[in-house]
């Protein structure tokens, strides 16, 4: 059973387990039933807020939900993303319990953990506790105490913790412009050489992974008898250095505050959807150790981050996108 099917990381999850001759039948569940038809794949339309319809019929019978159902936007009025993203996991985490499905497995994130390092790696032991002032990192560690309770009042429930660095794929792009950068960023200007110059700003250093080499952690995840959180992540991490050589662009160092500035103006003015508050939580995350789930999940990326991103911006000037709801192509941001 996978909540949340239909988008990045649904998708990529809803194929792996398709894929996966041990899986014998897929269950998808969205807010609307999409054209696209994997294999051994059924969808049913549903609305995970409260007030929507009782999940325990559902989840009945199931032998694991896979929980990544997930609302960025509206970031101007956070308490509709909570009523979804916080109240809506609950609900589900209620529903596995009261139907006795024995794994759950949820989609949490980097942006869980507190402000770390950035010249280290930081292993699942990291404190998280989120950067309050962002909407997503405040839900991402809300959840993870909701979830420190449900562990000790479920014990014979099987919780893993997905701790993803930032996910790409090309079906992603049209998706993910949307949600981050709105209607000022055209695709088709997403190239190397008509990028001048990218910031260096302190703190900006991230980790990026492809969608495919996240799910196929998902799968591993619901199969093999693991517990607790996994960290996702593949090398290298991204900074000014990577991304100057993927724009064909030189280095232009300055401090954050002005970007910050033009982005919370941008965002106030309803330009772009992305908050400020998330751009200061990006350049806080601690980098992330994935060593665990290369040894208890047998996990190892197929693709370096460069690659995901480089699929990522393919994607972007192709307004590249799939058959469902939140993957619907852009062409508005595709390359004419």
């Amino acid at each position: 059973m996978v909540v949340g099917a239909t988008g990045n990381v649904g998708t990529s999850v809803v194929a792996a387990l398709a894929a996966d001759g041990a899986v014998g039948a897929v269950t998808g569940l969205a807010r609307r039933v999409p054209d696209w038809r994997p294999a051994k794949t059924r969808w049913h339309a549903v609305d995970i807020e409260p007030g929507g319809p009782d999940l325990e019929p559902l989840f009945a019978g199931a032998d694991a939900v896979i929980h990544l159902a997930w609302k960025f936007q509206p970031t101007h009025h956070p308490a509709e993303t909570w009523r979804t993203n916080v109240l809506g996991s609950i609900r589900v985490f209620d529903a596995v319990a009261r139907a006795g499905v024995p794994v759950l497995v949820h989609a949490s994130s980097v942006g869980a953990y507190s402000p770390g390092p950035k010249d280290r790696a930081v292993d699942e032991s990291w404190p998280t506790h989120g950067w309050p002032q962002a909407a997503y990192t405040r839900e991402k560690a809300y959840l993870e105490r909701v979830l420190d309770a449900y562990e000790q009042r479920h014990p014979d429930i099987r919780v893993v913790r997905m701790r993803p660095g930032f996910l790409f794929k090309r079906q992603s792009a049209s998706e993910q412009r949307r949600i981050f950068a709105g209607r000022l960023l055209p695709g088709r200007l997403v190239r190397p050489r008509l990028l001048p110059a990218v910031p260096d700003l302190p703190g900006l250093r991230f980790q990026a992974l492809h969608t495919d080499d996240a799910a196929a952690a998902y799968r591993a995840a619901v199969t093999l008898p693991v517990r607790g959180a996994f960290n996702l992540a593949a090398d290298p991490p991204v900074d000014a250095d990577v991304l100057a050589r993927l724009f064909d662009a030189r280095k232009l160092s300055m401090p954050a505050g002005p970007v910050r500035a033009a982005l919370a103006a941008a965002w106030r003015l309803h330009l772009v959807p992305a908050s400020p508050d998330l751009f200061d939580a990006v350049l806080r995350l601690p980098l992330m150790d994935a060593a665990r789930a290369r040894e208890e999940l047998s996990w190892e990326p197929a693709h370096t981050s460069v690659e995901a991103i480089e699929e990522f911006l393919a994607g972007l000037r192709a307004g590249a996108g799939m058959d469902t709801a939140p993957l619907a192509a852009d062409r508005a941001g595709a390359a004419s």
